[in-house]
């Protein structure tokens, strides 16, 4: 007999068939019970491996032993004549059968009824909204608002959930183009990321949003599960869900997809054009958008948690790995650009230290540029295009018609105020303005301590003191941030509420350089020469980014003018010093924080702008006469 005719005749090939199957149905089991409970990838990992060892266990186990009427016996000592090998082998083929039957079901519910097919992005039924019992009317937030939570990886692989992350911020992207929604802006969204979420009405309450997109992501080698539904936060009725089942091969076509369905269940109607701006939106790579995610985790990271030059450097390594894949995405350039005003900043303030070169510095200022530029040419969203053409005009120095550019920035319907507008706008006169487009922003992006900042100053320039205070403190209940706790001190120290700005001081102002120049504010809006000089002492012991910026501001406060002037005067100097001279106006908000005559280089610039000198802030000083 030849070894397969004997292969056969001890049901060897059948118990392998057999074990095949059951081992199939037993991993697809465990990976939709697994995912359901949020299991990590690995645990079906080992079972899949488990059941791959068992094969050939199952196979020598078939070989050397035999069923027989008295129960399992050594296939060598049962006699041929009396062996039932026969009826054993109809036995698995009917169980071959059961569970060949069970298999197909199996795969038929998962194909048809659990996934849809993720390359048909336009189905030829489009999707409607699902109907359920109409919400009560209510003053709340618009109908057609939106936030796409971060979606959960499932998996445990090294970048995993930066993909997960980037699949989410696509999503994002991509609803974002349509002007009939209001969607939560992703720094307000990603707030919710991690365990022990709130419940789904509190998220959206907090967002100021009627709906809330949340999903899951699992990768297992080139296999993508994605899981996504769209949720009415009033009662939790999903008006639309759905699984998708492909490879990362077909990733940007799933993100359409979601998007797509998501617009419609909205009940957006979607035409040529929206739909190609909806598919034009975001980075469309799936190795671009993981690299991406982790420079924006370093970006965010450099502004607060390390130092800042340190991490912006590290995240520009990601950054770059972006733009050799995708050379035109705009965004990337103006996170890019950032780390040279920083190391600008810190060269005026005499701050370098042995963090970066002098080389690094002088060519600083070109890579600036050089990425604004290239973020203003990719740019094809015209409201982004009138803030990236202002952030480089106002690097480059062409401050002419500064405030007719900025004004038309302001009109605009954004959730994002750009790099520099918010910065320019109080300088400007176009505060009021600047109030109404932060409301818009704040409304999108209600969980960005920014947001809360840039309105609370701007109502504080427009002389808005009680709704500032209003919205600096309601801010700092929702995100606390050391800008807005500022801002909100020097409302209460402008109203002359003493006693409660000495509360916030100690409560909110963590840092010594920033307490100590609250402090010296304090003293100077109450005319304590002796208590100025004496804290003004203690800010001049050593010199520092913060000191120096902090002491030009100082010495306006307590009109010491020359010193004003003196210290201005080696700002102006250096390339980048008018620059730092415009924030330090802002941030001082006393009008004239020196004389123009002092810095010839910030002189010659307003003069070539349309902007009023020097700027009004309605703040007095009793010790400043000039």
């Amino acid at each position: 007999m030849s070894f397969f005719a004997e292969l056969q005749r001890r049901n060897v090939v059948r118990v392998g068939v057999a074990y095949t199957l059951i081992a199939w149905v037993i991993a697809q089991v465990a990976e939709f019970a697994f995912e359901a409970f949020g299991a990590p990838d690995w645990t079906i990992k080992s079972i899949v491996v488990l059941l791959l060892i068992g094969l050939p266990l199952a196979l020598l186990f078939a070989w050397v032993y035999e069923m027989t009427p008295e129960g399992l016996r050594r296939e060598r000592d049962v006699d041929r004549i009396q062996s039932i090998t026969p009826q054993t082998g109809r036995r698995i083929d009917k169980v071959i059968i059961g569970v060949l039957v069970i298999a197909l079901a199996f795969f038929a519910a998962d194909k048809y009824l659990l996934q849809s097919q993720p390359d048909v992005v336009e189905p030829e039924t489009p999707p409607v909204a699902v109907e359920a019992p109409a919400e009560a009317i209510d003053n709340g937030p618009p109908e057609k608002s939106v936030a796409v939570l971060p979606f959960v990886a499932m998996s445990d692989g090294p970048d995993d959930e930066y993909f997960a992350d980037g699949l989410t911020e696509e999503i994002l992207n991509s609803l974002a183009q349509l002007p009939e929604l209001l969607v939560t802006a992703r720094t307000s969204a990603f707030m919710f990321k991690g365990d022990d979420l709130p419940a789904i009405p509190e998220i959206a309450d907090k967002l100021g949003v009627k709906h809330v997109v949340e999903g899951s992501v699992r990768r297992s080698g080139d296999r993508l599960r994605v899981t996504a539904q769209l949720i009415r936060a009033g009662d939790g009725f999903h008006l639309w869900s759905n699984t998708y089942d492909s490879t990362s091969a077909d990733t940007i076509s799933v993100q359409e997809d979601i998007a797509e369905r998501i617009a419609v269940a909205m009940d957006v109607v979607l035409d040529d054009e929206k739909s190609a701006a909806m598919r034009k939106a975001g980075l469309r790579d799936v190795e671009a958008f993981t690299a991406y995610q982790k420079g924006i985790e370093l970006f965010n990271k450099a502004h607060g948690n390390m130092d800042i030059v340190a991490g912006l450097k590290a995240a520009n390594e990601f950054f770059d790995q972006v733009i050799e894949r995708v050379p035109r995405f705009p965004d990337v350039y103006v996170h890019r650009s950032d780390l040279y005003t920083h190391m600008l900043n810190d060269d005026v303030w005499d701050a370098r230290g042995d963090r970066y070169t002098a080389e690094e510095v002088a060519a600083a200022y070109p890579a600036a540029i050089e990425n604004l530029e290239a973020a203003a040419r990719y740019t094809d969203d015209r409201a982004k295009q009138l803030q990236t053409e202002l952030d480089l005009a106002y690097v480059q120095g062409n401050w002419r018609g500064l405030r007719a550019r900025t004004a038309r920035v302001l009109e605009a319907d954004v959730c994002d105020e750009g790099n520099w507008s918010s910065s320019i706008a109080n300088i400007a006169g176009l505060s009021e303005a600047h109030v109404k487009q932060s409301r818009k922003i704040l409304e999108c992006d209600p969980l960005r301590s920014l947001s809360w900042f840039n309105l609370g100053r701007a109502l504080f320039w427009a002389g808005r003191l009680e709704e500032a205070l209003e919205v600096t403190t309601e801010g700092l209940e929702v995100v606390p941030g050391l800008w807005l706790a500022w801002i909100n001190l020097t409302v209460l120290i402008e109203l002359g509420r003493y006693e409660e700005a000495e509360a916030a001081i100690n409560e909110t102002i963590f840092l010594p350089d920033w307490a100590e120049a609250a402090r010296l504010l304090m003293a100077a809006k109450q005319g304590d020469r002796d208590e100025y000089d004496r804290l003004l002492a203690g800010l001049n012991e050593e010199d520092g980014i913060d000191r120096s910026f902090w002491r030009l501001m100082a010495y306006a406060w307590g009109g010491r003018r020359d010193d004003a002037n003196r210290l201005a005067a080696r700002f102006d100097a250096h390339p980048w010093g008018p620059w730092v001279l415009w924030q330090t106006n802002n941030w001082c908000a006393c009008d004239k924080t020196f004389d123009l005559e002092a810095t010839p280089n910030f002189a010659r610039m307003i003069n070539d702008s349309d902007v009023d000198w020097p700027p009004r802030s309605g703040r007095e000083y009793p010790l400043k006469d000039w």
